[in-house]
């Protein structure tokens, strides 16, 4: 059974305290894995979240056309993909996401259900959705058992609760 969390962002300042949070609760190493339709912030999220690990909120940026950043202005490397523009699994396969999934940064795939069968056995998932104009639900779920303790401490945390 997967467990889940679920956080409403009314507004930017919202978000941006998600992704404060999330920073000093994801592990080191690990895949995060982000979806969503277009526009609904996961670009948004992972910029709150590199920023609040010491990254220029402004060097953060959609990796749609480049296919993935690397930030490494914070406390850890952060590896930012994109797969909204990949064909298939050999395509995403060849920019090595292993490398990037087997180091100590942490690594995001937005659209990453289009690559679902590339990612490791165990990450995080979020999923982002519109709930209003300015808006979001960000459901927060791990696949596999690797980060059950990242849930775990998330949903001890008095900001969840």
């Amino acid at each position: 059974m997967m467990q889940t969390i679920s956080f409403d962002s009314h507004n930017l300042n919202d978000t941006q305290k998600l992704g404060t949070i999330l920073e000093q609760f994801i592990p080191d190493g690990a895949v995060v894995s982000l979806i969503g339709s277009l526009g609904t912030g996961k670009t948004t999220l992972v910029r709150a979240i590199a920023s609040a690990g010491g990254e220029n909120p402004q060097d953060v940026s959609s990796p749609t056309f480049v296919l993935i950043q690397e930030y490494t202005a914070g406390r850890r490397p952060i590896y930012h993909f994109d797969a909204y523009r990949i064909a298939d699994d050999d395509e995403f396969l060849e920019l090595g996401p292993e490398e990037y999934f087997d180091s100590n940064g942490v690594t995001f795939v937005e659209w990453a259900d289009r690559v679902e069968n590339c990612l490791p056995e165990s990450y995080i998932q979020i999923s982002v959705e519109h709930t209003g104009d300015n808006s979001r639900r960000y459901i927060i779920s791990v696949i596999g058992v690797q980060y059950q303790n990242f849930l775990k401490n998330l949903v001890d945390n008095p900001f969840f609760l």
